[in-house]
């Protein structure tokens, strides 16, 4: 073999190997590149675990354990556990030192008392609206057509307490049609209001739309105009002593997103 031919081949396999360096540096870069994306991402969406704890309005029941069930699918080793009830309770609760992580308020002026009371962690946000029905026995045997229609002598009607949400939307509605009405109860939530007419205790009851829906055949619902005066905005807000504020900032994007006003907007509440 000549001299040059040699030199030839020198120079040939010393291009090959240089190559090989070349490509296993980048597969080495790359691999490195991705463990760290892989890495970021780890650090950016962190596995949620342990129990969130949720206060909401009684009129949110059904949507909402129906969202807290979706939450724990979608975030196993997770836990939503709820107290419902009347808003002004909870919002006193909470400011009171009750342990919880979410408010969801049937009305501004409920939440205004946990963040005038500096017990939110930022702004609340308003995530769907609620509009009053009249609910009345199955098949409607008073003929109920109208507000009006329940200031009649002897018909037993019950409204919600004035302190809260539904109760307050009631009394709107009542002044907008110069209505006055004395009802033969008071109650302290909005299902306890609607409960009265299911068990056939009451002939109607001044609730919510949603409240209505969800009763299903056991009332039958009656709109009226007065109630457009009286619609309600619901704010959800972080508190600030969370116990777990990562899973519960992750409930109330659940609440928010597109899926979560979906289950809502089924149940009859309206968009913000």
């Amino acid at each position: 073999m000549t001299r040059s031919v040699r030199r030839t081949r020198r120079v040939l396999l010393a291009g090959t190997g240089a190559a090989a360096l070349l490509a296993l540096a980048a597969c080495s870069s790359s691999s490195d590149s991705s463990a760290a994306a892989s890495d970021t991402s780890g650090k950016a969406s962190p596995k949620l675990s342990g129990t969130v704890t949720v206060f909401a309005a009684a009129s949110l029941q059904e949507s909402f354990t129906a969202l807290g069930k979706e939450f724990e699918q979608q975030h196993p080793g997770t836990k939503v556990r709820f107290s419902f009830g009347g808003s002004d309770t909870l919002a006193a609760s909470i400011t009171g030192g009750a342990p919880a992580d979410v408010f969801a308020a049937a009305s501004p002026k409920t939440m205004a008392t946990v963040t005038d009371a500096e017990d939110a962690a930022g702004a609340p946000a308003t995530f769907v609206r609620n509009q009053l029905e009249i609910a009345t026995l199955p098949g409607n045997p008073d003929k109920i057509a109208s507000l009006k229609d329940l200031t009649r002598p002897g018909l037993k009607v019950v409204l919600c307490d004035r302190t809260v949400p539904c109760g307050a939307a009631a009394q709107k509605a009542l002044a907008a049609g110069h209505l006055e009405l004395t009802p033969v109860s008071y109650e302290q939530d909005v299902k306890s209001a609607l409960n009265k007419v299911e068990l056939k205790e009451a002939d109607a009851a001044v609730v919510y739309k949603t409240d209505v829906h969800t009763a299903g055949d056991k009332v039958e619902g009656v709109e009226f105009p007065e109630s457009a005066k009286a619609v309600n905005d619901y704010p959800i807000a972080l508190l600030k002593n969370a116990g777990n504020p990562e899973a519960a900032k992750a409930f109330i994007a659940l609440v928010r997103s597109a899926e979560g006003q979906k289950v809502l907007g089924r149940a009859g509440f309206l968009t913000p």
